[in-house]
């Protein structure tokens, strides 16, 4: 393709994603559908483009105003992903110059608004929050998350994947956390490897893999994935569970469900039962209220600690919205904790970064019910032997009862995680 068709094919992908009518990556899934003649370079330099106009939004839009052109066309060249001298042959004289100078500007020089690219309902509590860190936390934002696999434990071992990829080309090492995890270099295609198409791997965030080591699954058990989505937690939870006792998998999207259905038949797991609920207090819900030995309930959320793999959700989100979701997310742990039989564990997860959707909610629950005893996160993580657990896990009372992950920190996508126990 010419540069500067390739430029106006930018131009016109970020259009439609600044909408903000539906996701980032459905728009260019659509866009590619759409366009089936782009070629895979095409489609890698339109992705990176659009993912780095929406990283940087706020800086690009303070910017753009002294271009020329659309304004999509002058978001398109400041985010550019594509070689320069690729992106010199759709530029005018007077473009190249522009974009120099705007490469020239000093960081220190810009305002902080600038410099973050995070909306004020956003920036202001993660800057409470991290304080000092707040700089780093905001950089790590706009740098693209890695490529983290889990290897499925039923029918492989993580050295012996990790070396078929090698030979494959596909460069992994091991994550510094999850005993099951493989951190790729780089954007390989994985769809076509062997490991991929017999189940032997996963995509699936390390920082969601430490989720299903919190909750601990074992042989035999009854579990519920209360908010299973397309299942990867799922699946690590099976697997956990060496393909024994029952595993419910409940979501009241059955279309995010039937996601998992293909994963669940590369995976070789027979023990996980999906089921579609029409929310919280569903029958099926209730008719094995008292029964159940481990209950996730990875929560909907707002999704700010994926902001590296999502960054139109900072731009799609708004407070209104964090409040909302703070009370469908109260609502959701409280109906899934009467799934708990006495003795059984209760983990409540989100992979936002905000307190309100974490710590105030993991506070409000324990204090509505007294029942529940709160168990110390670092403390199951060590169970598991997992390196340096403390060094994952804050509170407000020892600095170890709560799962809390962060990109800057630990290289993962940002979690939280909250976990109880039921007296008998």
């Amino acid at each position: 393709m010419h540069p500067k068709a390739l430029l106006d094919t930018c131009a016109e992908l970020i259009r439609l994603a600044l909408l903000f009518d539906q996701p980032s990556d459905a728009v260019a899934a659509r866009f590619f559908r759409d366009n089936r003649g782009l070629g895979p370079r095409e489609r890698a330099t339109l992705s990176e483009t659009l993912y780095a106009v929406l990283r940087r939004k706020q800086l690009f839009e303070h910017f753009a105003p002294s271009g020329s052109g659309s304004r999509e066309r002058r978001l398109a060249i400041l985010g550019f992903s594509g070689p320069r001298e690729l992106l010199n042959g759709a530029l005018s004289d007077q473009e190249k110059d522009w974009l120099d100078r705007c490469q020239r500007v000093e960081t220190a020089d810009l305002l902080e608004r600038h410099r973050h690219n995070l909306p004020e309902w956003l920036a202001q509590p993660l800057r409470a929050q991290t304080g000092d860190d707040f700089w780093a936390l905001a950089d790590s934002l706009m740098t693209p998350a890695p490529l983290d696999l889990r290897v499925n434990i039923l029918s492989a071992k993580r050295a012996d994947v990790r070396q078929e990829l090698a030979a494959a080309g596909i460069v992994a090492a091991d994550t510094p956390y999850s005993p099951w995890g493989l951190r790729v270099q780089g954007k390989p295609s994985l769809a076509r490897a062997e490991a991929f198409t017999r189940g032997a791997i996963e995509i699936q965030d390390e920082g969601s893999q430490l989720l299903t080591l919190l909750l601990d699954a074992k042989r035999g058990e009854m579990v519920a994935d209360f908010c299973a989505g397309a299942g990867g937690k799922t699946l690590a939870i099976g697997a956990s569970m060496r393909n024994t006792g029952r595993l419910y998998a409940f979501d009241t999207a059955a279309h995010r469900l039937d996601g998992l259905k293909p994963r669940l038949a590369r995976s070789g797991l027979s023990n996980v039962h999906p089921a579609a609920i029409a929310h919280e207090r569903d029958d099926r819900i209730k008719r094995l209220a008292g029964k159940i030995d481990r209950v996730l309930v990875d929560a909907p959320c707002t999704g700010t600690g994926t902001l590296r793999r999502h960054p139109d959700l900072k731009w799609r989100n708004t407070q209104a919205s964090v409040d909302a979701m703070a009370q469908t997310q109260a609502a959701v742990l409280q109906g899934a904790a009467c799934l708990v039989k006495p003795g059984g564990r209760l983990v409540y997860a989100t992979c936002s970064l905000l307190a309100q959707e974490n710590e105030d909610i993991a506070a409000a629950f324990s204090a509505a019910n007294t029942g529940f005893e709160a168990l110390d996160a670092a403390d199951l993580l060590a169970q598991s032997r997992i390196p340096a657990a403390e060094t994952l896990c804050a509170g407000p009372l020892n600095g170890r009862e709560f799962l809390r992950l962060w990109p800057h920190r630990h290289g993962t996508d940002g979690f939280f995680a909250a976990i109880w126990r039921k007296q008998p």
